[in-house]
């Protein structure tokens, strides 16, 4: 496995009407890493895979993407948002949901192939959701949308997948063969994944960041309460169970 990067800030700066969101951010990711990203609500984590898609320009600092700019390499990118905003009303099927993540790679008024109907199918079998292929998109429930999504995602087969909370509306025994997928796919493609889930993220990711708008942590999966401390502006307690780390936040003051 080479130590070729697939991701480098170097001094990177975003503000928001004059406001920072992210400040001073410098670290890279290399190629085949799975990167777990941490932080509290409004902490940057969001703006950051941002940058890295080339919807947001820094206000100051340098990315490079896959050894070229992110608007460069967005082709080479599978993104999964929090929230995917849509007309739940409009008619189109899980099939063809999945299929659209194969526009890239066809080029426009080029025709869908086996290869691509192949691609579509162990997508949805990957993620359970073979038998609603013919289901219209809108009707099913938030985790199940959610599946369909990823699904979108991986069907691309991206040298680069952000996943933004993937698992906020999925069972947890979809969250388990999840995490087993990515698992799998580590090995072929770099995976930065945002979660609020800390125990989860520390069990099956190789390195963890702590973002909140200062990127406090970076470099390993191993990370202490008093980085934690410093991320979330809050105590931490840390303590484990078997062989299943948990990170739980001790009761503290807060404003009402």
């Amino acid at each position: 496995m080479d130590d070729k990067e697939a991701i480098r800030f170097n001094g990177v700066w975003v503000y928001y009407d004059g406001v920072p969101v992210l400040k001073d951010i410098s670290f890279s990711i290399a190629e085949h890493d799975f990167l777990g990203i941490i932080g509290p609500n409004g902490g940057g984590k969001t703006t950051l895979l941002k940058v890295v898609l080339g919807l947001i320009t820094p206000s100051r600092g340098r990315v490079s993407v896959l050894g070229q700019s992110p608007e460069r390499s967005h082709h080479q990118i599978g993104y999964v948002p929090q929230y995917s905003l849509f007309d739940r009303d409009f008619p189109i099927s899980v099939w063809e949901t999945v299929l659209m993540g194969r526009w890239d790679k066809k080029g426009l008024f080029r025709r869908y192939g086996e290869e691509d109907k192949k691609a579509v199918h162990q997508a949805l079998k990957t993620l359970g959701m073979l038998d609603y292929q013919k289901q219209q998109v809108g009707k099913l429930s938030g985790g199940e949308q959610q599946r369909v999504f990823i699904a979108r995602a991986l069907v691309s087969e991206p040298k680069l997948l952000l996943l933004d909370e993937p698992t906020a509306s999925v069972d947890s025994a979809i969250q388990s063969d999840f995490y087993e997928l990515l698992a799998d796919l580590k090995q072929r493609v770099t995976i930065v994944l945002v979660s609020h889930d800390i125990s989860a993220v520390s069990i099956h990711v190789d390195k963890i960041a702590c973002l909140n708008r200062r990127l406090f942590y970076h470099g390993s999966k191993e990370v202490s309460a008093e980085t934690l401390e410093s991320t979330y502006a809050c105590p931490v307690q840390m303590i484990a169970h078997g062989t299943i780390p948990h990170r739980v936040l001790k009761e503290h003051p807060h404003d009402d």
